[in-house]
Order: C-alpha cells, then structure tokens, then sequence
C-alpha cells in the first residue's frame, strides 16, 4: 500500500530569524485513520520539539523523497520510533526501524477537514454546512505511550461499539 503526504510549506526548519516555520501537509493514506483521513489537511510546523505521541511529518526512510505522517511512539538508539494509528497498515517503524532524527520534517499542529461534497452539487445545507465546520479545525493531540503502549483509537471505538449493544 502506497503511503504519500504532499508538502505544501517549506522544509527549512527555521527562518532567519530563529522563528520556527509553518506550513501545509496533504494526507493522501488511511494509515492514521481515525486520526487522520485521506484529503485532510495538516497545519505543521518545521522543527517543532517532538514527544512521544506527537504525530510527526517525516521522509521515508528507504524513500526520502516520500513524505509520510505517523506517531512518533518513543525515542531508541538512532531516533524515533513511528507506528500509524491504522491497526491494519503496517507501513511504518514495524517495516523499516527507527527513524533517525534528520528524517523528522514536521509536527503537525492542527487538522483541516475538507467540507464534504465541496464542489458541484455537493452538501449545501446550513445543517451540514455547521455540522462541518464543528469539526473541520481541529488539534492534532499526542498521545501518551505509558502503559499497554499507544492503544489505536480504532480498537477502543470497536469496543466501545461491542460493549454499547
């Protein structure tokens, strides 16, 4: 499964004068669903500081010219450890290890849901118009790693579901 995030911003960490840069990120993959989703935008920001949770942009390490998005999950020898909140696409630290410091782009900051239907003949209502605009902006949140691990968001919904019926 093919794994792509389209940069929008630059990628210099810092601007000349120290300030940290910000920018745009596209997500293309379903590997940080419920996270994250295909079409979402992330507002990220170049040499932000990285904790265990954060969700980072980095370049892939065995295709740098690839940019993909992940949760940094812990610091190892050489770097991070990255995981996907998608249980099911394993394209991340389980495929290709620890990725060294220099690959780490971006944090990301904020999440930008696109409006569902834009476009002709798309949703026009006020209903979904404010429905959408609850939702659209929103902190990217780290997670912590203490405990079990980093639990996806999809296993606890499942169980949530299950233990509701």
């Amino acid at each position: 499964m093919r794994e792509e995030l389209h940069d929008r911003g630059q990628e210099r960490d810092r601007d000349q004068h120290g300030r940290l840069r910000i920018g745009l990120a596209e997500v293309y993959n379903p590997s940080m669903q419920p996270t994250l989703y295909p079409g979402d935008l992330l507002v990220v920001r170049y040499g932000a500081p990285v904790r265990p949770g954060d969700v980072v942009i980095l370049r892939h390490p065995f295709r740098q010219d690839l940019l993909i998005v992940k949760r940094a999950v812990e610091r190892r020898d050489g770097g991070w450890w990255v995981r996907g909140d998608n249980p099911y696409v394993e394209n991340d630290s389980r495929e290709f290890g620890v990725v060294p410091d220099e690959l780490v782009v971006a944090r990301a900051w904020m999440r930008l849901r696109p409006r569902p239907g834009a476009g002709p003949g798309g949703q026009r209502s006020i209903a979904g118009l404010v429905s959408w605009a609850a939702s659209a902006v929103r902190p990217v949140r780290s997670r912590s790693s203490r405990g079990v691990g980093l639990r996806s968001a999809a296993a606890r919904s499942a169980s949530r579901r299950l233990r509701a019926r």
